[in-house]
């Protein structure tokens, strides 16, 4: 999954992985399980799927849902975009996602947090960490998380979150990819730092935006002598001049050139959230959008 990402003036980056924004709805009639079989089919590289358990409308939780995903497909890979770190301990992270990873043949991609409700944390008694609490904890889990997958009697102390000799077997017997979606200076470094993967969201980052915060990334990733796949998170419609502003709309053409420009900004892989009839515009973008852009 390390791909390579080239850094100010190298021209554009080659798109190389195409993933599709899944919906947690769990609304009568929303079939997100078949939704990412029609994804698996129409040859996307992955899918994935938000993180946000409280909230007035119905939705699945995303470890259960994603792992429904990977039983009932063979080869699309399956994202966390991404997991909150104040929902669930660190260390029972590293359990679940190397679980889940050799299950599904090693197609898991753990997306990663410092986690962005405050509401929700309020609502589910976990009480808010400040900004810099956030940091700190999505940093000391990934230390935890990467030690227990690595290391027998695992002994971490953090401010956050701690571990005593834990064990945790088997260990991955693969590499398991971690994307953090990140947007503070701080967070930017350790994500150039210690991730494998970047994946800010259009409606964070806009373009212009995302670009300057692609450098923070890479700054620290080629200090540590690291690489790290730039991933972008966009909203898409495929036949409508426009949709609303933070949308990529227009006819496929429009759509593909669109997106084209962002990687003249230096990102390799694209997650499309496609809005309006999923079905639809997910096979819109399969057969008219996806070819140009790996073809460009």
């Amino acid at each position: 999954m390390g791909l390579h990402v080239n850094i100010q003036d190298e021209g554009p980056t080659v798109m190389r992985m195409f993933g599709l924004g899944l919906s947690t709805s769990a609304a009568q009639g929303a079939d997100p399980v078949g939704d990412a079989r029609l994804a698996e089919e129409l040859e996307f590289d992955f899918v994935s799927a938000s993180d946000h358990p409280c909230g007035a409308e119905p939705t699945y939780e995303v470890w259960t849902l994603l792992t429904w995903v990977a039983a009932a497909t063979s080869r699309i890979q399956v994202a966390t975009r991404v997991l909150g770190m104040p929902y669930r301990p660190p260390a029972m992270v590293a359990k679940m996602a190397e679980s889940l990873h050799r299950f599904s043949g090693g197609r898991l991609i753990l997306g990663l947090g410092g986690g962005y409700s405050d509401d929700e944390f309020r609502a589910f008694g976990l009480g808010v960490p400040s900004p810099a609490e956030k940091v700190d904890g999505m940093v000391e889990g990934i230390h935890i998380i990467r030690g227990l997958w690595s290391e027998p009697a695992f002994t971490f102390h953090g401010s956050r979150y701690h571990t005593e000799r834990a064990d945790l077997e088997p260990k991955p017997d693969r590499p398991i990819p971690i994307w953090l979606g990140t947007y503070g200076k701080r967070a930017l470094e350790a994500t150039g730092r210690l991730a494998d993967g970047w994946i800010p969201s259009y409606g964070f980052a806009p373009p212009e935006q995302a670009a300057v915060l692609r450098e923070r990334v890479l700054a620290a990733a080629e200090a540590s002598g690291r690489t790290v796949t730039c991933v972008y998170n966009v909203p898409v419609h495929v036949g409508e001049s426009q949709v609303s502003e933070g949308v990529v709309s227009g006819s496929a053409e429009e759509v593909a050139e669109r997106l084209l420009t962002f990687s003249g900004l230096g990102f390799s892989s694209m997650n499309l959230m496609p809005v309006g009839d999923f079905r639809q515009q997910a096979e819109r973008l399969a057969s008219d959008v996806v070819p140009i852009l790996r073809s460009s």
